[in-house]
């Protein structure tokens, strides 16, 4: 049985049809790279899975049961998390203690919130700078505080909003290592990226998002060669530098 499960779903704002009638699964153990042109409709995807928005019509169902309508923080107990394209951690707060506020969700007892706080942050490399007030932390320590604070609640489905972006080629390949190593502990990930390359390497499957329709979806290889995506997304450019 899918994790995930989205069947006919609709969102407008005012005359824009954001995502129109999109069917989409997510199947445990699953990396699934959700790619397309900005204005796609990609994250009010996420905001519809993640309650920070209703769908006009179709429905979302995750582990067997619809959480449309249900709050984020409630779906975020059901055990799907999210992180931000734009991240904004709590300045004044330290990075564990930022980490900490996401354990609560399912550790209510402040000392057991700390533990798992600090095996989340010592995970994604931030152990050194656990004690540093979030707003001090680079823009690659920020992105690395984001995915700390969504695995803090335990998910078993993430949702990834663009993590790598703005970072050099270094820290991409770290994020890319960070994500593997989350993947192979039995973290379900669905992954909004624009770094083609990141995509392809971490993605089992790929949809492809066009004006709020899916318009191609298959393994990397399918879809780097799609004449559709080709012509909406990647361009002849990205073709040509690809890898044979």
């Amino acid at each position: 049985m899918s994790l995930l499960v989205a069947r006919g779903l609709s969102k407008r704002f005012g005359g824009l049809l954001a995502v129109a009638e999109l069917d989409l699964t997510v199947d445990p153990g699953e990396m699934l790279g959700l790619i397309g042109p900005n204005g796609a409709g990609k994250t009010t995807v996420f905001n519809l899975f993640s309650g920070f928005l209703t769908p006009d019509a179709g429905d979302v169902d995750f582990r067997g049961r619809s959480i449309v309508g249900l709050s984020p923080h409630a779906i975020c107990r059901l055990g799907l998390a999210r992180t931000f394209q734009i991240v904004r951690p709590f300045p004044r707060m330290t990075v564990l203690e930022n980490v900490r506020v996401g354990a609560l969700v399912l550790h209510p007892r402040v000392p057991e919130a700390l533990d798992r706080a600090r095996d989340v942050v010592e995970r994604v490399g931030l152990g050194a700078r656990q004690d540093v007030a979030a707003g001090a932390l680079t823009l690659a320590e920020r992105k690395r505080l984001e995915l700390a604070r969504a695995l803090a609640t335990e998910p078993a489905l993430l949702l990834l909003d663009e993590v790598m972006a703005g970072l050099n080629p270094t820290e991409i390949e770290t994020i890319i290592q960070l994500i593997r190593g989350i993947h192979a502990s039995g973290v379900s990930i669905l992954l909004i990226e624009h770094n083609m390359r990141a995509v392809m390497a971490l993605s089992q499957r790929i949809v492809v998002l066009s004006f709020g329709e899916r318009i191609a979806e298959g393994v990397p290889a399918e879809i780097a060669n799609h004449p559709k995506v080709i012509e909406a997304y990647l361009g002849e450019e990205y073709v040509r530098a690809a890898p044979a």
